[in-house]
């Protein structure tokens, strides 16, 4: 059975940090790329970031840049997303999600997701 689940979300000030991780099981996590997504109310799932499977290349959206760092820990089996300088726009709930076959920001190629975890950052 697969699973993927997020953890270490919550309700921060803007400008703190915070550092969710996704814990995977049931399928070869080293096989595949991981992605974060992020949903804010009313708005459609957009792109956060990506890893390749050993970790060694990551692909971030502009509004994260410098400011999110993704990670992997393949003896894990776990997925990270390290959030600094947080921002009110960062606010949503937040995906991680698994690609098989692409390292890529569109949400459609990601065969396996997680139930999200809400992230709210106040001013």
């Amino acid at each position: 059975q697969v699973q993927l689940v997020e953890s270490g979300g919550g309700l921060v000030q803007a400008g703190a940090s915070l550092r969710l991780s996704c814990a995977a099981s049931g399928f070869p996590f080293s096989n595949y790329h991981m992605g974060w997504f992020r949903q804010a109310p009313g708005r459609e799932r957009e792109f956060v970031a990506t890893i390749e499977r050993l970790g060694f290349s990551a692909y971030y959206a502009d509004s994260v840049k410098g400011r999110f760092t993704i990670s992997r820990d393949n003896a894990k089996n776990t997925a990270y997303l390290q959030m600094d300088a947080l921002k009110p726009d960062d606010t949503a709930v937040y995906y991680c999600a698994a690609s098989r076959d692409l390292l890529t920001a569109q949400s459609s190629q990601y065969e396996y997701w997680g139930q999200g975890t809400q992230i709210t950052v106040s001013s």
